[in-house]
Order: C-alpha cells, then structure tokens, then sequence
C-alpha cells in the first residue's frame, strides 16, 4: 500500500544470513540505521533489550522511559520511534517469522508468546535482578555464535533466543491448565488473528463469529471474560489502533485513511474516530506533526 508509514523489510537493516536472523549490540546498529529513530514499522519481529542510557521509546503511541534491563518484543506491523538522550547501548534481535517455524516444524511457536501478539502492554518487561546476567549472558553468547560461519553457529543462536523467549514468558502469570480455559484462549487468540488480517473489511463480531462457528454470544462473553472488553471494542481497538498509525503520515489524508479502513463516508469516520480516541482525526494529525 503507498503513502504508509516506512516498513522496513529485515533485508533493509540487517546483515543477515540465510536464515535470516541477526543479533547485534544496540550500539552500532543505531548507528548504522540512525533513520530508524522516527516512527517506521517492521515485516518482522524485533527484540530490543537496553543495558545502558535512557530516552524514550514509542510502541503504537505508548511511551516508555528507556532504563537498564527492559527488555521489547515487536511484532510485525507496530510502529515505534526512540528519541535517545546520550549513549545508549543493548542488544537487538530482528528475525522472519519463519525462522523458527522452519526450526521448530511448529507455525504458532511464536504466537505461543504473549509478549508477540502485538499488546504493548505485554511487550515491556523490566527484567528482575536475578535474571538480568543470564539473560544479558545469553545475548553475548548470541553475539559469539552468529559469528561463526558453520550451520551449528545459526542453529546455536536459534537456541539461545529460545532460552531468553522462555525465561521471560515465565515471568508471566501460568494460564489456567482446565481444558474448557485452554480451548477458551485459543479461540480468542483466533479471533484476535482474524482480526490483524480482516479489520480493514470485517467490522461486526457477528462476522467474526460465523468465521470461528460460534455465536455472537459466545464470542462476547469470551472477550468480556478473558479480556474485560465486549467482541466489538475489541475489533474497534484494533481498527483505529490502524487509524492513528496511517494518521501520522503527513502524505495521507483524513480521507484517505478512511477509504483505506473502508469508512464508505468521511464524516462518520471522523465522529467514530472522536468518540474511540477523545480527538478528531485533524486533531490527532496535527498533535503528531513531525
């Protein structure tokens, strides 16, 4: 689609190899894609663990002060920006996603991770003291092993990501382990999947639910339980989570933005888009201007 945001293809800032996969300090990545720093998206998933120096950094207009040992995960899609106050150093990790479906033989390992789904407030995480040489330890040994050139270096880094992805997960509360609760989160992790696909043409969680064969209410009180929204704000939330990320494009009008989110009149577009976010789509363009 022309005239969006920047997305960048993991080609594009990564010396990567076959697999395309590559971990590298913080430091001299910035340096090397100094661009990056205004709000771009990626095609792929993107690891960013800071040790060092502060600033901001902006996931989906989420701000977040920049501090020693936290640690991002990105999905795909996201829009982020770092404004940096001095040196700041880490380590990031870009990969495909079919990096660890091909290792794995699993297509959701990754989905498995709720700090992936793209909920911004899953993907921060101050990491505990007790965990932070570990973690940093398994970062520069990723560093140690991409340097290789043998297959087992690739296979070694894959490895060590998976040991760091665990770690964290399980800072996380466990997920109920009764079958009803596990079939439960994996429809409403379909649902939000059928939502990142179809959101700019299927608006109505009744045509969601023909999609998932169940009813309306089921998905309702699936969402109401799990997440404390109905089916609706939570594919509202999505949509004009999309809205503000075209909105910050200056080469893109209001207009525009509602003939690509399929708003069929302007005018409603801009009275739905108030009422969701406190502001009109001028307001919000203009608080945004680079």
């Amino acid at each position: 689609m022309e005239n969006e945001i920047p997305v960048y293809d993991i080609s594009s800032v990564s010396e990567f190899r076959k697999d395309r996969i590559q971990v590298s300090r913080f430091s001299p990545y910035f340096e090397a894609h100094n661009h990056l720093r205004h709000a771009h998206r990626h095609n792929f998933y993107h690891v960013l663990l800071f040790t060092q120096g502060r600033g901001t950094h902006s996931i989906d207009f989420e701000t977040f002060a920049i501090r020693p040992y936290q640690i991002y995960f990105m999905a795909p899609g996201q829009v982020h920006s770092w404004d940096l106050d001095g040196f700041v150093d880490g380590y990031i990790i870009n990969f495909s996603a079919e990096v660890f479906q091909s290792f794995l033989l699993k297509p959701d390992f990754i989905d498995s991770f709720r700090f992936f789904r793209g909920n911004v407030s899953d993907s921060v995480i101050d990491i505990p003291i007790s965990l932070q040489s570990k973690i940093e330890s398994f970062f520069e040994d990723m560093l140690l092993e991409s340097a290789c050139d043998d297959h087992f270096g690739l296979t070694m880094v894959k490895v060590l990501a998976i040991n760091v992805f665990v770690l964290v997960a399980r800072l996380f509360p466990s997920l109920p382990k009764d079958d009803t609760s596990s079939y439960n989160y994996t429809l409403l992790k379909n649902f939000q999947k059928l939502i990142s696909i179809n959101y700019r043409t299927l608006k109505f969680p009744k045509e969601y639910a023909e999609l998932l064969y169940i009813t309306p209410n089921h998905l309702n009180a699936l969402c109401n339980d799990l997440l404390g929204l109905s089916a609706g704000e939570v594919i509202r939330n999505r949509i004009f989570l999309e809205a503000r990320r075209l909105l910050i494009n200056p080469d893109l009008s209001v207009s525009e933005i509602a003939h690509l989110l399929n708003f069929t009149d302007n005018s409603y577009f801009t009275k739905a888009f108030k009422k969701h976010v406190g502001q009109t789509p001028e307001e919000f363009k203009k608080a945004y201007k680079p």
